[in-house]
């Protein structure tokens, strides 16, 4: 168990207090280095005596050169120096050179020594003062992270300073924030006009149940109509119940693939929406070919049933609408051409988006708003890219192209299917 004792609490500096003591390591182990390179460059350098062909010289060649031997050997039986100087002997000279440099490197290295710890003092104060800047930067992104609520998303850190790694998180972090603030925002929207699209039609229906009663001289027949009112505003309130439901359940994501048969899907829907076609005045052709992917079979058939909807009922007399089926590359696909109004290409982006109109005056028969919206986060849920293209024509060309299935084998029913990740 990593649980921590309810009494005990970590330091609040406890990150700048192990980067000062790196610091102070790093400092003490590099000094230390070089004062004993020092030491031992020092040593080389301290002169020696040496005797060639009875001339005495004095050279520098530390105590580990040639006459290091000779001078240990005349160290016992050094006595005091003669009082002329042509009686000194070389045995003495090399025994005061000996002598000199241990104690020139006695000095060295207790001098050294406390010059190494009164640096080590300072450098716990330095470590300290450098690892409070480089934190810095990390206190204003904490500072900010916990000013900041869903109200104020609108607010950034804006790091300033060397584009380094702490400005890229303090940019990162801005980042974040804008598509949190995004989304909050768009949450709020679409919160708020689902409660204007549910709120329609409950008061048609309470308005329909009230005129009903109030009327004194109501009959069999007015009040039947009433009640079928009231019946069709009920139903319009499930269907939209239910296509939140599936958008809520599309962008949730999915637990388990099966496979999907999307040229059966797509046939089902063809034959299922010929007279739905013939009655708007439409031509409905398909062009069916094998593609079998994986998904949810029931949100599938709702992707399709979706986007051939959307091209009957928001398209013109005469119109075309066309439903294909097949696979490119190795990936499924399915493609919906319709004809109908032109759209500008700068708002296409919103039709995807819940309760959103080309123009929201003239509204569709059964139309709720969500039909593209609920079709793209199936799409997302599955893996699967949409790509709509407007038509100079008018109407909209959309393609669904799904992930590949595992090249070894075609799934079992019910088995769970692994996509690769990213698709």
């Amino acid at each position: 168990m990593n649980a921590v004792h309810p009494g005990l609490r970590l330091p609040r500096h406890s990150v700048r207090l192990r980067l000062t003591l790196l610091y102070v390591g790093l400092f003490l182990a590099s000094a230390a280095c070089l004062l004993t390179i020092t030491y031992f460059l020092v040593d080389q350098q301290l002169p020696q005596v040496t005797t060639n062909g009875g001339v005495i010289a004095i050279t520098g060649g530390g105590s580990g050169g040639p006459g290091a031997g000779a001078a240990a050997g005349c160290a016992s039986s050094l006595g005091p120096l003669p009082a002329g100087p042509g009686q000194v002997t070389t045995c003495q000279l090399q025994a005061v050179a000996a002598r000199v440099g241990r104690n020139t490197l006695n000095e060295l290295l207790i001098e050294s020594g406390i010059a190494l710890g009164i640096m080590a003092v300072a450098s716990i104060g330095l470590g300290w003062l450098m690892a409070g800047r480089v934190l810095s930067p990390l206190r204003t992104i904490t500072a900010a992270a916990r000013r900041i609520s869903a109200r104020s998303l609108h607010q950034r850190i804006a790091m300033t300073g060397p584009d380094d790694e702490l400005k890229e998180l303090g940019d990162t972090f801005d980042q974040l924030l804008g598509r949190l603030d995004a989304s909050f925002r768009a949450q709020r929207q679409f919160v708020a006009n689902a409660s204007h699209e549910l709120r329609t039609p409950l008061a048609r229906q309470r308005t329909l149940l009230e005129v009903a009663l109030r009327d004194r001289e109501a009959t069999n027949a007015s009040l039947r109509t009433a009640c079928q009112r009231a019946l069709a505003a009920g139903e319009q309130q499930e269907q939209l119940i239910a296509g939140l439901l599936t958008l809520a359940r599309g962008e949730r994501g999915l637990d388990r693939f099966d496979p999907v048969d999307l040229a059966a899907i797509a046939a089902a829907a063809v034959a299922a929406r010929h007279g739905d076609a013939e009655t708007a005045q439409l031509s409905l052709t398909a062009s069916i070919r094998p593609a079998a992917a994986a998904g949810d079979p029931g949100l599938a058939e709702r992707l399709v049933a979706n986007l051939v909807d959307n091209a009957i009922r928001y398209n013109t007399p005469g119109g075309q609408v066309e439903i294909g089926t097949g696979t490119r590359a190795g990936r499924p696909y399915l493609t919906v051409t319709n004809t109908g109004p032109v759209i500008p290409p700068d708002q296409l982006g919103r039709l995807f988006q819940p309760f959103q109109r080309m123009d929201p005056a003239r509204r569709s028969p059964g139309g709720l708003g969500l039909g593209l919206a609920i079709s793209s986060a199936i799409a997302a849920a599955h893996g699967a890219d949409l790509r709509a293209v407007t038509r100079a024509a008018g109407g909209l060309a959309i393609e669904v192209l799904f992930p590949p299935l595992p090249p070894a084998r075609s799934p079992a029913r019910g088995e769970r299917i692994l996509v690769p990740a990213g698709r």
